[in-house]
């Protein structure tokens, strides 16, 4: 998916992709006086605020928001040799009640950089989006659900859900930047952070030193998300491959098996609520969580790990592992901030219909499009309306919502990028945001590379040898990646055997 799911629901994820670039929580003992929720980081000075900004430009009858920071400073003296601006995606997901976390592992970096925590507005202490949506009823819920979630989010929000835009977070971030003094910062972005950064760099290029992007895909990606369904069968074949313990040929033929019996027979599976278990619901939990975190413990069993076995046995009669799948990926806690992931997601990300038409030409020009949308095989092992309606931040989640008049989305714009120094990381099992989507992504930088991790998910910076955060970390040094032969020396993770 382009937003993410599992990693990107929660900050574990994040906490990892900063490995090596922070270290400890933040002695803020002095800020906390005027800003109680500023972070408290153990070594290290911190200072925090606020930023008061419009909603939207323009439009003062909207009223304002406040933007919170944390900015956690370098150990060594003098000045600091940049800022590392981090973001871990969603949309939805804030950064400074989650310093602590974003600090565990071994410091790297802040002896001589700056990190500059900053809650996208919307989300943490920067005012966060509420418009009556609760996670489980999105993340569980049938599409017909998600759809009537998205039509009560837009309602409940009025004419306020124009404030929230990629583009307006970015504003933000340049205005924090500017209010600290701060010439230039090195945005580093995973999953949306990939899609919401570079839009940073296009609007304030002047203020970019470097960038690093893991776990990326391109403002203009393909709207039917193709490659994240091909990503899929890559996935089952590499991990068979690797592991030797089964044939993944035939786990995408189960696959395929397995989606066309859900389409016209469901299951109703028992886990953290009531899940009907169609084409479109596996196709959500095969593509978006069960490649999140992949990599992270190479030893443990993962729902992808389990999957060709589970495939294997539900074709021939036996559910019991689909079902247990089906939890797994359910079970724990989704979306930090459902609200402010639905309305990013609906006013930036290119939907299939005009948002000029009403609701009946809207449907059918979505229908029209899925159509048309290809050969046989170009959405993997599922039908073109089974992904679709698997996607959480596309296909037609969106249709309900009314849209922004006369915004322009992120791929339509057309302002050039910096000439600076780029990295981007994919992992070869992810297909959320697959090295096809990483691939492009790249090409639109004069001076990027583009390493794909093998046997990582999403994202490639939660493997825990050390070596891609180390390749960051040098990234961030020297402007290029240095040594990076240990990435070839990323373990398989464990897969179950299939057996006849």
């Amino acid at each position: 998916m382009r937003a993410g799911v599992r990693s990107i629901m929660g900050f574990g994820l994040a906490a990892a992709v900063l490995a090596g670039l922070v270290t400890g929580c933040g002695d803020a003992r002095e800020a906390t006086t005027a800003t109680p929720w500023c972070p408290t980081v153990e070594g290290y000075a911190v200072d925090c605020g606020v930023v008061q900004r419009p909603l939207v430009e323009g439009k003062p009858d909207l009223g304002t928001i406040d933007v919170g920071y944390a900015r956690i400073k370098h150990s060594a003296g003098g000045a600091a040799a940049g800022t590392i601006l981090p973001n871990p995606g969603g949309p939805g997901v804030p950064m400074i009640g989650h310093a602590e976390d974003a600090s565990k592992v071994a410091a790297g970096l802040l002896n001589q950089y700056d990190v500059l925590l900053i809650d996208p507005r919307g989300t943490g202490v920067s005012n966060p989006v509420k418009c009556g949506v609760s996670e489980d009823e999105y993340q569980l819920g049938t599409r017909e659900q998600q759809r009537q979630a998205v039509a009560r989010c837009a309602q409940e929000l009025g004419p306020k859900a124009e404030g929230y835009t990629s583009a307006a977070t970015v504003d933000d971030f340049d205005a924090v930047r500017a209010q600290l003094g701060i010439d230039k910062v090195i945005p580093y972005g995973i999953s949306y952070g990939t899609y919401l950064l570079p839009i940073y760099a296009q609007r304030h290029p002047e203020h970019v030193q470097s960038m690093v992007l893991s776990g990326a895909y391109p403002h203009d990606t393909d709207s039917m998300q193709r490659p994240n369904a091909q990503a899929v069968s890559l996935a089952l074949q590499r991990i068979c491959e690797r592991s030797r313990v089964c044939d993944g040929n035939t786990a995408v033929n189960d696959l395929t098996a397995v989606a066309a019996r859900l389409r016209d027979k469901p299951l109703t599976v028992q886990g953290k609520g009531v899940i009907q278990l169609d084409e479109a619901k596996l196709a959500s939990l095969v593509f978006e969580s069960a490649t999140s975190n992949i990599g992270a413990d190479p030893q443990a069993m993962t729902p992808l790990g389990m999957l060709p076995a589970a495939l294997h046995a539900a074709v021939r009669g036996d559910d019991s592992g689909l079902i247990e799948f089906t939890k797994l990926t359910t079970a724990e806690d989704g979306y930090e901030n459902i609200g402010l992931y639905i309305t990013v997601a609906c006013n930036d990300y290119a939907p299939l219909w005009s948002r000029d038409a009403a609701l009946p030409q809207r449907e059918q020009q979505y229908r029209d499009a899925l159509a048309q949308a290809g050969t046989p095989g170009a959405f993997g092992a599922f039908s073109p309306q089974g992904f679709a309606a698997g996607q959480r931040d596309g296909g037609d989640a969106c249709i309900n919502w009314p849209g922004i008049k006369d915004h322009q989305r992120p791929d339509q714009v057309r302002t050039a990028l910096p000439n600076v120094p780029v990295l981007v990381i994919s992992g070869d099992l992810d297909a959320i945001t697959p090295d096809a989507n990483g691939k492009l992504v790249a090409a639109k930088f004069a001076d990027a590379t583009f390493i794909s991790v093998p046997n990582t998910g999403h994202v490639p910076d939660l493997e825990p040898s050390g070596c891609v955060v180390g390749v960051i970390a040098d990234f961030v040094r020297n402007g290029k990646p240095g040594d990076t032969a240990c990435i070839a020396a990323v373990p398989p993770i464990a897969v179950a055997p299939v057996t006849n």
